[in-house]
């Protein structure tokens, strides 16, 4: 008889993809810090006993840092209404960090773009 496969890490995705469409809309409806502007949140990770969630988000519009600030002071809020969303015994301490893969990813194609118009003057 096969060995059953563990549940834990997909369950871990599906409590992680819960966390991030549960935050998106209390942020947008319930959080009134005018230090929070356009937020998206870009990815959670959620620790193997649930006990911390690292939340990555970007900012349209306003200073990221202030925001990263504005949102860690909120954390307890929002865990507040995650208890009232989510069923599950442990819902996590909430570290809200700010993703800089966009503003890298831009740079990187200001460097290829930069790269092969140089190319192209060459030849």
């Amino acid at each position: 008889m096969p060995a059953r496969k563990s549940a834990t890490p997909n369950r871990a995705f599906k409590v992680a993809d819960q966390i991030q469409r549960d935050l998106t809309d209390l942020i947008a409806r319930e959080l009134k810090d005018p230090r929070v502007g356009m937020v998206t949140i870009q990815a959670v990770e959620v620790t193997p006993d649930y006990a911390h969630a690292k939340i990555f988000f970007s900012v349209l519009v306003g200073d990221p840092a202030e925001c990263e600030v504005a949102l860690n002071q909120a954390a307890g809020f929002l865990r507040n209404g995650l208890v009232k969303r989510l069923h599950i015994h442990t819902v996590p301490t909430l570290h809200f960090l700010f993703d800089r893969t966009t503003e890298r990813a831009a740079d990187m194609n200001a460097l290829i773009a930069r790269a092969v118009s140089s190319r192209a003057k060459d030849d």
